[in-house]
């Protein structure tokens, strides 16, 4: 049985602190020892999950049981014993723990104590069930590797934090439960400089949009003045017109050649309406 030379041995280890610091993806540091470590150049070595999971997040604790039945509403309690995950060692007794009163609240010192005891660290939960699975689908056992690395990538906290992650997984690898925490690190606030700005920045928009609402009820109010206008043009049209038919109706006589806007006009200036033909 021959084991490569040492030299691959470096590459697999280069090649594990390019994946621990993002620049290559797991499958392709899975495929890398795979080449690199083999016997009789014949046979490949199959990294199991766990290893797989050591290997880019060195540290990281591994359990096999099945954290995936605790309850939503005990898990997410202040005084669940989450920081227990991330010891060497646990037995499943935290699996059936439930609480004995009020939750305490998160600055408490007793809860900013346990979660200070977590930070910088990554805790893995599996169901037996899952870990036979994967154990027997190396595809599989990627696709979960694929699913823990997304969800460290894409669940920060704020820039310049510790981080800590606890995933629970379900039988089917999937992520049941989990918990980020970040404390610590260089937090600062803005500089005088920048509040100046963002406040220039701000008083400029109020004034903007205070601008913007005067135009819009001037627009508004010529709009609704203009509407008015017209509303009275047409009714008093439509009276001059009404007492026009009336006049006509009962006198029976009507102005030769005069057209009915000059006679709405002479109407609407006060002229009196003839009685007769003027020819």
């Amino acid at each position: 049985m021959d084991i490569s030379s040492s030299s691959g041995v470096a590459s697999a280890y280069s090649y594990a602190n390019q994946i621990r610091n993002k620049s290559v993806s797991s499958s392709d540091f899975v495929n890398t020892l795979k080449e690199t470590y083999s016997f009789d150049n014949a046979v490949s070595i199959e990294l199991s999950f766990e290893d797989t999971l050591k290997a880019k997040y060195p540290g990281a604790k591994y359990h096999v049981m099945d954290a995936s039945k605790i309850s939503q509403g005990t898990w997410k309690r202040n005084d669940f014993p989450f920081e227990r995950f991330f010891e060497d060692d646990i037995d499943e007794s935290v699996l059936n723990w439930t609480p004995t009163g009020k939750d305490p609240d998160m600055v408490d010192s007793c809860v900013q104590a346990r979660l200070d005891s977590t930070l910088g660290g990554k805790a893995i939960v599996v169901p037996p069930e899952l870990e036979v699975k994967m154990k027997n689908n190396p595809e599989l056992a990627q696709k979960v590797m694929d699913k823990v690395d997304s969800f460290i990538a894409n669940h920060p906290t704020r820039p310049g934090r510790v981080l800590s992650y606890l995933i629970a997984l379900d039988e089917n690898g999937d992520i049941a439960h989990f918990r980020v925490t970040g404390g610590g690190g260089h937090i600062s606030g803005p500089s005088e400089e920048e509040l100046r700005q963002f406040e220039e920045e701000q008083k400029a928009k109020r004034e903007k949009n205070a601008k913007q609402e005067r135009e819009n009820i001037e627009r508004t109010q010529e709009a609704a003045d203009e509407r008015r206008r017209i509303q009275e043009e047409i009714y008093h049209r439509r009276s001059i017109e009404a007492v026009l038919n009336e006049q006509m109706l009962g006198s029976g006589t009507f102005a030769f050649g005069d057209t009915t806007e000059s006679v709405l006009s002479a109407y609407g200036a006060g002229v009196s309406i003839p009685n007769g033909f003027y020819l």
